[in-house]
């Protein structure tokens, strides 16, 4: 089975953001308000004459997923509606240079990347409820699409790859993806090329140049690659509340506990996860998205040693299924959930000395075990080949929701 270095690469980046930004921001009603609330295009277009984001949107979105631990960015340069962030360059005038805004957004998001070492991502969308030839004459449609897909791959320097969107609109047509995807390697020839699968068929492979499955909010599973040539990579997709784009009224908030078993769940399958926001119309992260991913940031910089790097194992922890062991190099990680906060009875569930006990083959001597949030060596016995880890409860008044232990072999 050929594994391509791109997807390696790819598996590596650990966590991005996905950012949802167009004209529906200015609504606030999600990024299917148009086709949502039934509005007209002549309704519809001129929001273009109000959007306008701040100058420095770029900059402190970046800022933001740096903070979260993010090694990626992927953003909508255009959605469904049609209405592209980055200059078409004479395609049509339904963009960012001919709105309120004036200029190149895309170019904005790109340089902003750059500075932070962060790699650009686009989001792309494949339906287009206002180019009219999707409807009368597709093969037409599909030129437009391929020339605005052009565009991207070569104004833009080089860019971690594309993410398709809309396929399952057309499930029968011929999407001509040969040429959609030929094009990409000819410019792009270490891009990735990701195609939603939506909702209806998570983890679905698909053509031979596509790079990663997608999981859309839903966990990741391990990927049938049996008939597959090529090695595949995974990624799930999650939004912060019920809509992808800014939602004034969506109060659906996931805790950060939630998020944060996401992203472990992911790792264990070797996904990525992609976390989504949705910025307000200036083009700022909401103050409470924003907070919310602090906490998160918080989780990935005390564990990020565990995150990015290390590969999933077929070490089994039996007691705990939930748990799992990643491995890199010599070293391995085991995650833990359900750990809790130790403390007196009275007040905690736990009890202070109380502890889990993680049993598990393991093929290794193994010289000691650390709690990557605070250094501390945790008790472990090696009997045979059967390895027991006494997992401890957070001291009081902590609790990270998942504890990871480094497991350094000798």
């Amino acid at each position: 089975m050929i594994v391509e270095q791109r997807i390696k690469d790819f598996e590596r980046l650990g966590l991005g953001m996905f950012v949802h930004f167009g004209l529906y921001s200015v609504l606030g009603k999600g990024e299917w308000a148009k086709w949502g609330h039934k509005i007209s295009h002549e309704d519809y277009e001129p929001l273009k004459d109000q959007f306008n984001p701040e100058p420095d949107w770029a900059e402190r979105l970046v800022a933001t997923a740096k903070e979260l631990g993010c090694r990626y960015i992927t953003l909508t340069t255009r959605h469904h509606d049609g209405f592209s962030l980055y200059d078409t360059c004479g395609l049509n005038d339904y963009d960012a240079p001919h709105s309120a805004a004036g200029r190149d957004l895309v170019r904005e998001f790109v340089d902003e990347c750059r500075k932070a070492d962060i790699i650009p991502f686009f989001y792309h969308t494949l339906l287009d409820w206002r180019e009219p030839h999707y409807e009368t004459d597709f093969p037409e449609y599909l030129k437009y699409l391929r020339k605005s897909i052009e565009i991207l791959c070569t104004n833009y320097g080089k860019i971690g790859g594309f993410w398709f969107d809309g396929k399952w609109n057309k499930k029968d047509a011929d999407w001509e993806e040969d040429a959609l995807y030929g094009l990409i390697r000819k410019h792009q020839p270490d891009a990735m090329i990701i195609n939603n699968t939506g909702l209806g068929a998570r983890g679905e492979l698909g053509h031979i140049e596509l790079d990663s499955v997608t999981f859309e909010r839903g966990r990741p599973k391990p990927i049938n690659m049996a008939d597959s040539p090529k090695y595949i990579a995974s990624e799930m997709c999650q939004t912060l509340g019920s809509v992808w784009g800014y939602g004034e009224n969506d109060l659906t908030y996931k805790s950060p506990s939630t998020l944060i078993e996401d992203i472990c769940v992911c790792r264990k399958y070797g996904a990525n996860m992609l976390l989504n926001v949705g910025p307000m119309p200036n083009g700022y992260v909401r103050p409470l998205d924003a907070e919310l991913l602090k906490v998160v940031g918080k989780w990935t910089k005390i564990y990020g040693e565990a995150l990015y790097d290390p590969r999933p194992t077929d070490i089994a922890i039996k007691e705990k299924p939930n748990d799992f062991v990643l491995r890199d190099g010599n070293n391995y990680y085991m995650f833990c959930f359900d750990v809790g906060m130790g403390g007196d009875g009275n007040v905690v569930v736990w009890d202070r000395d109380q502890a889990h006990v993680n049993r598990f083959v393991f093929p290794q001597k193994i010289k000691k075990v650390t709690w990557l949030d605070n250094g501390k060596e945790a008790k472990f016995e090696q009997t045979d080949d059967i390895t027991t880890v006494y997992t401890i409860p957070f001291a009081y008044g902590t609790d990270l929701i998942v504890r990871v232990a480094k497991i350094e072999t000798e």
